[in-house]
């Protein structure tokens, strides 16, 4: 049974993860002062720099990921690449040259 793929662009969720990724670097610059005294603190606050590395990671992966879709720009699948084997000769009988 064939599956059918949609060629349905993501454009909705490209502007939403492109939002969120500039509201996150917006608001880290604006508010970077409070934010690493927050951090500095120590106990709890000391996973947020990791937890903040993670999360913007994410957002502008798949903000990257839909914007490449969106354009048309796909990687080459494996399935996609056709493979030449070479054609085995065969072996060479020993001469004896006396």
């Amino acid at each position: 049974m064939a599956t059918s793929q949609s060629n349905k662009k993501p454009i909705g969720r490209t502007i939403l993860f492109g939002a969120l990724t500039a509201a996150f670097y917006t608001g880290f610059f604006t508010y970077g002062d409070n934010i690493a005294a927050h951090f500095a603190q120590g106990s709890f606050w000391a996973a947020g720099p990791i937890a903040t590395v993670f999360a913007v990671s994410y957002l502008h992966g798949e903000f990257a990921s839909n914007l490449w879709s969106v354009l048309g720009i796909a990687a080459i699948s494996k399935d996609a690449k056709k493979t030449v084997e070479a054609t085995k000769r065969p072996a060479q009988r020993p001469v004896l040259n006396a």
